[in-house]
């Protein structure tokens, strides 16, 4: 497969509880893994990816229950966690892993667990690290109800309004946007991320435990809590550096993020 003048190679492997997951491949280099975020598939991560592929060879995924890959349920993040390791071994047995919000989570449990991850890097893990409120209890449950009713644009607007903070008038103009029925599409994912992020509490113990090299990145145009996040999460992971780079909200122009993960992972 082409896309954007980068080949890609497309393939699955089975994880530890039988659920296949799709990935692509492109680039040269030491692999690197990216774990996307809520309304992530492989496409999504695609451009930065891309980006990459001049000093990495790129995995792209697609988490369980997104696109090609399988859903295996009852649902566990120790399960998503053995679909990075499945991944990592498909690479060669050690990869550098790059997480983005709640895949920024799942990869740094991924590290703490002692996967073989040369090297790590984390943008904005949505811990709740400063002065705000944590996340409510139930959301889980509630995004899972709401899709089983068929509601899945109530579970959208849920979680853009109560995970995400994003104004209830700002998602009322959003449903109109074409973007959102493909954001539907994944409501049933959203339950999985909430659970990941659970009540968003720094979870120091845990993250003392990483030993492979990290950077944790913020975005310039992000909300302060979302940047208090990621330098609580540096400050909790022994020896980890943090950047924060020009951008928008909870994102980084690939032409910006890829040069600067280049830099701090490999050197």
């Amino acid at each position: 497969m082409t896309s954007n003048g980068t080949t890609w190679t497309v393939d699955t492997v089975r994880s530890a509880d039988g659920t296949t997951i799709a990935y692509e491949t492109a680039g040269e280099g030491p692999p690197i893994v990216l774990v996307g975020g809520a309304f992530n598939d492989r496409g999504t991560v695609r451009p930065l990816a891309a980006a990459l592929t001049s000093d990495f060879t790129v995995y792209g995924y697609d988490r369980r229950g997104r696109g090609d890959s399988g859903d295996t349920g009852p649902y566990a993040v120790q399960r998503e966690i053995e679909d990075v390791a499945a991944l990592i071994e498909r690479a060669g047995g050690t990869a550098y892993l790059y997480g983005l919000s709640s895949g920024a989570i799942l990869a740094a449990y991924a590290a703490a667990e002692g996967l073989p991850v040369a090297g790590l890097a984390l943008f904005e893990p949505p811990f709740q690290a400063g002065p705000h409120g944590g996340r409510k209890p139930g959301l889980a449950e509630r995004l899972t109800e709401l899709v089983s009713a068929g509601r899945r644009g109530d579970a959208v607007e849920l979680f853009l309004t109560d995970a995400v903070g994003v104004p209830a008038e700002a998602v009322t103009g959003m449903r109109a946007a074409p973007e959102w029925g493909w954001m539907e599409g994944l409501a049933h994912t959203l339950a999985y991320d909430t659970t990941v992020t659970g009540y968003g509490e720094l979870p120091v113990d845990r993250l003392n435990r990483i030993t492979a090299p990290t950077v944790v990145v913020d975005s310039t145009g992000s909300p302060e809590w979302l940047r208090d996040a990621a330098e609580a999460t540096a400050g909790a992971v022994p020896g980890a550096t943090h950047l924060s780079l020009a951008g928008g909200f909870h994102e980084v122009p690939p032409e910006v993020l890829a040069p600067a993960l280049r830099d701090a992972l490999l050197g």
